[in-house]
This record gives structure tokens, C-alpha cells and sequence, in this order.
């Protein structure tokens, strides 16, 4: 029989497989023994159902490929990432010399990155901010007409902090305009696709705590709210902490990033009002795994273990009560590579107790959904644009499946040969 990758790669005309498992990225169960047809711009039929005759080939009776042992599912999207920074690098002194280059030679060092990210089986980047203009940049080229195969790409440009606070690195502050209102304007001008929020600081980990305020008040925030739901765009909230939880929850944000010591009165709060989680464990989990080489105190990684617990309580509690949750890595942090940092999320979101399905479904369907992403991605349904995994190594078994070499569907192109973590510059 032809091979996957040798099919996948024919433009003669619509292409029709018939596959074992079906993940269609939001339903609640597999589909076994499913259908999906497609061309180089469309899906054009998915489901258990036969394809109508007039999608297919004239003539055709059977599948061009039958592969009862494969799964197909949606491409991954990465709904918090900084392409601009390189997430691999762990030492603090090159990290902060690589921030030290210039807006196009950071912008040189994100793009082969972003190009690798197809391998990995990454087909969409929702970018969490950058002040060098690379996310912006990333965002055209990505969807210019004729491009290169490149994952979609969506960026606020410039988060959006208060002078003085955290943030300076990935943002501008607000007090550079009169009003709330003419920031998101200029944020909007300079091809803005949402706006980034910066509601709270860090944790400290030494005190195992955010022990600073929030620096963006409930009724600040739902200034920027309206005035970016005006104009046609969601926020995203930069926030951990109880008390800026509660400010990101009253102010009506469209999703919570992070979100460390949220708790469960809030959590069916943000269900209630829709209001998306992503719940970034990967930066925090490094510095537990690399606490002695990171020079953290037994106190700190004791600390660093009880933050991760606590998270990860809060999550299975989350699917419990039915909170929108979506998959990021906040990839570019210290010590979360791009594409494999977001297959480690995975990996963390299944040891804190969801199920493989709400894994792969908060990677794909729940961003695709809930983000207003302006191409249909992260489902398999007619009409969705036609990037989607093919793999053997069963990710319903466990997610850490996604880490095999899959073959990757991204609209005319096909990528079957991998990507090496081991390689520098993610």
C-alpha cells in the first residue's frame, strides 16, 4: 500500500482515508472507523459517516488509504507562547545577551523556529506578547498570500503593564497614552489580533507566594475589556495570585493565563462566564526538575512542589466543574522549548489528572473554539482547514505518544520526518 506520507503528498484531487480512531478535537469520545476527505485548502467531509460521491474523485469507491491502525486528530495549537524569546536556553546571562539583539536579529532567530514547529506537530501559535515586534511580524508572514508552510500565527504585539511593574521585557506600559481607550487603539493600529494584559507580577518562589499586589485593579481591567470588545478583539491576562484572579474574573477577560492559587469559588466563576484557563505549568515544573542546578534552597523546591500540587489539584477540579481549559506552554520561559515545551505541558496536564481525550481536546478543539482565531484550526469538521496529525503511537493511551514521529497534514504540505529537541534554537 502507498504510504501515508507519499498520499498525503498527491494535489491530484481530494484525498479520502479512513483511519481506526478519530479525534475530532471537541467531542467527548473517540470516533472509531472515521472518514475525513480533504483537499490542499478544506476538509471536506469528517465523520463515521460514508463521504458523498461528489466529494470524491469521479469514480472512486473505496478510500485511498485504509489505516485501522492510526489515529488522526487536529494539529496542536500552543495558546501561550513568546516566539520572540528562545525557551531552551537556561542560562540567565545568554538569556538576558539574546534579548540584547536587535528587533531583526530577533526576528532571524524566531522564524526557522517557527518553521520547525510543523514537525513537532504545532500548527497554530496564539503569541503572548513581545515589545520587538517579532509576534507581529511572525503573524503577517504567516498568513501572507503564497507563504511558505508556517503555523498560524496571532499576537497582541506589545503587552500592556503598568510603568515600574513587572512586564517591561514582553510589553509597553499604558502610561505612554492619555486613556485606556488610545492604548488598545494603538495597540490595534500597529496589528494587534487581541490584547495582552499584565494583571499581576510573578510568584516568589522563595515565599511560595505572588506577594506582590495586582497591578491592574477589576475596573481597569474591564476598561480594556470594552474597549477592546468595541473594536472586535479579546484579552488575555497575564495573572497569578487569588486576588488578581478575582480582578481578571470581575474585569471579564476573554481567557486567565497561569492562574497559580486560583480557587474553586473562582473556578466556577470563569465557568460561568466562559472565561477560558490556561494554566501554563511547564516554566514553574523546570524549576522544580532543575531545582539544585538552579541554585533553589531545599525550602524553595519544597515550596516549587507544593505551587505544582496546589495547580494541579485546581485543574482536575477545573474539568470537574467544566471550566473552558486551553493548552499552553508559555513556551520561551526558561527551560520551555517551543513545540516540545507544549508536548511537556500535555504531559503535565495528564499527570494532574485529566484524561488523554480533555488533553488532546484543550490542545486543539477548546483554543480553536473559544479564541476567535480568524482561520477555522483545531477541529476536523468540513470547512476547517485541512491540518491535522496522522500517527500510529496511540495518544489516547497516553499523550506522551505525541512525542513519536506522526506524519503532519498542513494544508498542501506534508511533514513526516520529525524534529530533533536536541537541536538548538526552540
Amino acid at each position: 500500500m502507498t504510504t501515508p506520507a507519499a498520499l498525503l503528498a498527491s494535489r491530484a484531487g481530494p484525498v479520502w482515508l479512513c483511519v481506526g480512531t478519530l479525534l475530532d478535537g471537541v467531542s467527548s469520545a473517540p470516533l472509531r472507523d472515521g472518514h475525513v476527505v480533504y483537499d490542499a485548502g478544506a476538509i471536506l467531509h469528517a465523520g463515521a459517516e460514508l463521504p458523498p460521491a461528489t466529494l470524491l474523485r469521479p469514480g472512486q469507491a473505496a478510500p485511498d488509504a485504509n489505516l485501522p491502525g492510526h489515529t488522526l486528530l487536529p494539529g496542536l495549537i500552543d495558546a501561550h507562547a513568546h516566539l520572540a524569546l528562545e525557551g531552551g536556553e537556561h542560562d540567565p546571562e545568554k538569556r538576558a545577551e539574546y534579548l540584547r539583539q536587535s528587533d531583526a536579529d530577533l526576528l532571524a532567530r524566531a522564524l526557522p523556529r517557527l518553521r520547525r514547529l510543523l514537525e513537532i506537530g504545532v500548527v497554530a501559535v496564539r503569541d503572548a506578547g513581545d515589545r520587538n515586534g517579532v509576534g507581529l511580524a511572525l503573524q503577517a508572514r504567516s498568513r501572507s498570500a503564497g507563504h511558505e508552510p508556517l503555523p498560524y500565527v496571532d499576537s497582541p504585539g506589545a503587552a500592556i503593564y503598568h510603568e515600574s511593574r513587572y512586564g517591561r521585557f514582553m510589553g509597553r506600559p499604558v502610561e505612554e497614552f492619555a486613556s485606556v481607550e488610545a492604548c488598545v487603539e494603538a495597540r490595534i493600529a500597529a496589528g494587534a489580533h487581541r490584547l495582552k494584559l499584565i494583571a499581576t507580577g510573578v510568584i516568589n518562589f522563595e515565599k511560595g507566594a505572588v506577594t506582590a499586589r495586582p497591578q491592574m485593579p477589576a475596573a481597569e481591567l474591564a476598561q480594556f475589556v470594552a474597549a477592546a470588545r468595541a473594536r472586535g478583539r479579546q484579552t488575555f491576562a497575564h495573572c497569578s495570585g487569588n486576588d488578581g484572579v478575582s480582578n481578571c474574573i470581575a474585569g471579564g477577560v476573554d481567557t486567565i493565563e497561569h492562574g497559580f492559587f486560583v480557587d474553586d469559588t473562582q473556578l466556577a466563576q470563569m465557568r460561568d462566564a466562559d472565561i477560558g484557563w490556561v494554566p501554563t505549568f511547564a516554566p514553574v515544573q523546570f524549576q522544580f526538575d532543575r531545582a539544585e542546578q538552579l541554585g533553589w534552597s531545599a525550602r524553595v523546591r519544597d515550596n516549587l512542589r507544593r505551587i505544582l500540587d496546589g495547580h494541579a489539584a485546581s485543574l482536575a477540579k477545573a474539568a470537574q466543574l467544566g471550566v473552558r481549559i486551553i493548552a499552553g506552554s508559555d513556551a520561551g520561559s526558561q527551560g520551555v522549548p517551543h513545540g516540545w515545551g507544549l508536548l511537556a505541558e500535555l504531559d503535565n496536564m495528564e499527570q494532574a489528572g485529566l484524561t488523554p481525550l480533555q488533553v488532546i481536546n484543550a490542545a486543539t478543539g477548546a483554543g480553536g473554539t473559544r479564541l476567535g482565531f480568524s482561520e477555522d484550526i483545531g477541529v476536523l469538521r468540513a470547512g476547517a482547514k485541512p491540518r491535522f496529525l496522522l500517527t500510529t503511537y496511540p495518544p489516547l493511551e497516553a499523550v506522551a505518544n505525541l512525542r513519536h514521529v506522526k506524519t503532519v497534514v498542513f494544508d498542501g504540505a506534508v511533514f513526516a520526518e520529525g524534529d530533533d529537541p536536541h537541536r538548538p534554537g526552540l
